[in-house]
């Protein structure tokens, strides 16, 4: 059965076909072929070619600390209720930043700046202030820089969300997840809907430029009628961006997932009803479905970078600026520069050891090979823009595309009978079909997802 939706058809058979572990490509290779070979002094190198191609940077800061455990998390975070853990960690923070400084060319531009977590808000405004001024004095912002946080709206007032916009924060995300109080609890994540209405509202007054909430679906006690009233009161809401992610319930990753009741969580066929509702809401409501998981309003910068075809992935999902390396501050983060991801130790002993050696924290990183930057253009133009020109590669790299890619082209003829794909001559189209699978098409591509088997989340 086959439902129509604006840009998108909803193919029941083919999402059920093609319904496999594939990898979510914010970056390629995945993060999960970052290796211990990977050292300090290749780190090193890569950043001094970074500096001689003199790109725009993004920076992006990681604050690990939560009050308590929201049990559908899968990011890198330390729980804690006293607050004194936070003041040794901006510390050493403070102290990677300026050592880090040090090797960037001082001529570079910083175009983005992102506080993540963790709760970023986790901190006070005396150390928010601090860090924030070690940025602004060891890097180049931009005037126009996009200077964003994520923040738990349980833990903020008015007087906060003000104090933010004043230091310089322009754009702000948070989380809703749903807005049902059984699945809220469900998942350790209390938010009445009162406290999220009055978070947009002080964010509004404090005239944020742009406001990203996040849902999930697939949470303990979700049915199609409980997730559409969250749909509709988060369009009421009226953010700049929404993106609706997949649950993945892996336990055996991550443990705090134990804790949400397996027989609670809907079955695969209510899971996809709830999608399907989600994207004919969002689009019917001027959401543009940018792709994944992500919509944005009709005039929204991704929505716009997408049509200028400048709509780039890294590690915090999809991007507007393309032409940027990203460099990642604090433990676990991780940096992407043009032929080399780095990330930093995941343990804060480790972190603050690495610091206070005034040695880069690094404890795994990747080299990419020419092979695997021509395969990430590949890859990154499929998941942004859902189409190809082979001869913009060919041109890019001096490859002839058909021959380069035969035994690729020759896999994607089964999806290209499947109506997932068109190829002709020139380029390789991503139907109406095939962009809730997306995923699926890019993985063609992708040389270590053919090689070694992984855990991914599946694609829907």
């Amino acid at each position: 059965m086959v439902f129509v939706l604006p840009g998108v058809k909803f193919d029941l058979e083919m999402i059920k076909k093609y319904d496999n572990p594939t990898p979510r490509y914010t970056s390629y290779p995945p993060a999960t072929e970052l290796n211990a070979e990977f050292t300090t002094g290749d780190f090193q190198g890569a950043i001094a070619a970074s500096n001689n191609r003199k790109s725009p940077l993004s920076l992006y800061f990681h604050i690990p600390f939560c009050e308590s455990a929201c049990y559908f998390c899968g990011c890198n975070t330390v729980i804690s209720r006293n607050k004194n853990i936070a003041k040794p960690y901006v510390e050493h923070l403070a102290r990677e930043i300026k050592n880090m400084a040090r090797l960037i060319d001082p001529d570079r531009t910083v175009l983005q700046v992102h506080w993540g977590g963790g709760t970023p808000n986790y901190l006070n405004q005396d150390q928010v202030k601090f860090l924030w001024e070690q940025i602004r004095e060891n890097f180049n912002i931009d005037l126009q820089a996009e200077i964003s946080i994520e923040i738990n709206p349980s833990y903020v007032d008015q007087e906060y969300i003000f104090f933010l916009r004043e230091v310089g924060f322009n754009r702000v995300s948070f989380g809703i997840q749903d807005f049902n109080p059984q699945v809220q609890l469900a998942v350790n994540r209390i938010q009445p809907e009162e406290l999220l209405f009055n978070a947009m509202s002080w964010i509004r007054a404090a005239k944020f430029q742009s406001v990203n909430v996040d849902l999930i679906y697939g949470l303990p006690y979700q049915t199609l009628e409980r997730f559409q009233e969250t749909i509709q009161k988060t369009i009421k809401l009226d953010p700049n961006r929404i993106a609706v992610f997949n649950f993945a319930y892996v336990p055996w990753m991550k443990p705090a997932q134990k804790n949400i009741p397996e027989a609670a969580l809907p079955q695969p066929q209510e899971k996809l009803k709830i999608l399907k509702m989600t994207i004919e809401e969002m689009t019917k409501n001027q959401y543009l479905f940018i792709g994944m998981d992500h919509f944005a309003k009709n005039h929204d910068e991704l929505a716009i970078a997408q049509q200028n075809r400048t709509l780039q992935r890294n590690f915090q999902g999809y991007t507007t600026h393309s032409s940027t390396e990203l460099l990642g501050f604090g433990a676990t983060s991780i940096s992407m520069l043009h032929d080399a991801y780095v990330q930093n130790h995941k343990k804060l002993k480790d972190y603050y050891q690495a610091i206070s050696a005034d040695i880069i924290p690094l404890s795994k990183g990747i080299k990419l090979n020419q092979d695997d930057i021509i395969r990430r253009d590949v890859i990154m133009s499929i998941m942004s823009h859902f189409h190809l020109h082979k001869q913009d590669i060919a041109e890019k790299y001096h490859i002839n595309f058909d021959e380069y890619f035969a035994h690729e082209l020759a896999a994607l003829a089964q999806l290209q009978a499947d109506g997932l794909v068109n190829i002709s001559t020139h380029h390789i189209q991503i139907t109406d079909i095939g962009r809730l699978l997306v995923r699926n098409i890019a993985v063609i591509f992708d040389n270590y997802h053919q090689t070694k088997e992984r855990r991914f989340s599946r694609s829907i």
